[in-house]
């Protein structure tokens, strides 16, 4: 029998677990990716350069190579162009409204507001410089600047004072690809991730991480770890903002990673959507071992129209996880990767090799790689993750 043909959308680090799970499964891989080095090309049965946002060009190519479906996972990027393509050749895939939509966080925020889902209070999307007195006339600081469309964590900020606004906002829009920003309150909490699938008419949420951030001006993932350490009581709470969230925003299909802070009140803030699985290695190893359920396997296997069990196939265990925040500089030696991992019990996966330049961390994408531990708690399992990325960034040798 023929192999069924996926197209995946992005050829970067975090889609090679993609591609090779997909090969693992019997599936032929078809990767785009703009850059014509992406790491992913070499897991892949074909390829071909071309910037996934560009959705005629994907549409093209989708066409011409008769694919049984389509997916991008771990970027934001692909999103549009996925979903137009699963329209037009009608394949599995979230409405093409829906996928618009969830791009513009402005917009996303104004329709979850509208539908009263959560506790956020108003927000404002700048397009233009000019608009800036207008907007500061109505906040009242700490605020959150970002992207409208960014992805990362790239191009967000916290904003204490006036004087401080207009920059923030020159950086939220350089960090956007349709040059607008939008501007939200601060909300003091510890922040989650959320990681659902919509299949057959059900929302499946699939898991509650806790997240480990940077501290101000700069907010980027520094981490996850499952259990989340919140209650029962309080779990299924945010199950259910999170169904009425993916209700409000029409999402009829596939993965959606979710990002929110619960403040000290227990109310609850969306501050990101994501129509596709989250990155930082929460779908190949966060939910699996958090879970016990085959996230990956499933997104896969819907995406081209074969059935789904997204019930667990082992137990779960508490699983954390800590990006490869590391010292800048250049590195001109490596430290053995393997040893590491052995002698502290944990995954190390990484990209790093001679002659990168490390850079300062402000957001996911300065990050070199993943620690992923598992342990007897959460807390375990972050010390373990923890003092494996110390020995790593202390045997880097740097020029």
């Amino acid at each position: 029998m023929e192999m069924k043909r996926l197209l995946l959308l992005g050829g970067g680090f975090l889609q090679t677990y993609v591609i090779r799970k997909a090969r693992e499964l019997g599936y032929y891989v078809l990767v785009l990716d703009v850059d014509p080095n992406a790491v992913g090309y070499q897991y892949a049965n074909e390829y071909a350069v071309i910037n996934i946002v560009d959705e005629e060009s994907c549409l093209e190519y989708a066409r011409r190579n008769h694919i049984d479906g389509v997916l991008t996972a771990a970027t934001d990027f692909g999103v549009a162009s996925m979903s137009r393509i699963a329209t037009e050749l009608g394949l599995p895939g979230i409405n093409y409204e829906s996928a618009k939509l969830i791009k513009n966080k402005a917009a996303v925020r104004k329709c979850l507001s509208e539908a009263r889902v959560d506790d956020t209070s108003c927000s404002y999307e700048i397009s233009s410089l000019e608009q800036i007195p207008g907007v500061l006339k109505e906040l009242k600081f700490p605020v959150m600047t970002k992207p409208v469309d960014g992805s990362g964590s790239r191009g967000v900020s916290r904003v204490d004072k006036a004087e401080s606004f207009t920059r923030a906002c020159k950086y939220a829009i350089n960090g956007s690809v349709s040059r607008r920003a939008f501007v939200v309150p601060f909300i003091e909490g510890q922040e989650y991730g959320v990681e659902s699938f919509v299949y057959d008419g059900v929302t499946h949420v699939l898991g509650i991480m806790r997240k480990e951030m940077t501290r101000p001006p700069y907010y980027a993932e520094l981490g996850h770890a499952m259990p989340s350490g919140l209650s029962e009581a309080m779990e299924n709470k945010v199950k259910k903002l999170v169904c009425k969230a993916l209700s409000a925003l029409n999402v009829n299909h596939g993965s959606v990673n979710m990002d929110l802070i619960i403040g000290k009140n227990n109310d609850v803030h969306i501050v990101d959507v994501g129509a596709r699985m989250g990155g930082n290695l929460i779908g190949s190893h966060i939910i699996r071992y958090g879970t016990g359920i085959e996230y990956m396997e499933n997104m896969i296997r819907v995406a081209v129209g074969d059935p789904a069990d997204f019930s667990p196939k082992w137990p779960q265990v508490p699983v954390a996880s800590k990006l490869l925040a590391l010292t800048p500089g250049t590195v001109v030696g490596l430290p053995d990767f393997s040893r590491i991992a052995d002698e502290t019990g944990v995954e190390i996966e990484h990209h790093l090799k001679i002659g990168d330049v490390i850079n300062e961390y402000h957001t996911n994408l300065d990050g070199c790689g993943y620690v992923v531990a598992t342990g007897k708690d959460a807390d375990e399992a972050m010390r373990k993750a923890e003092t494996a990325k110390t020995r790593i960034d202390n045997e880097i040798i740097r020029g």
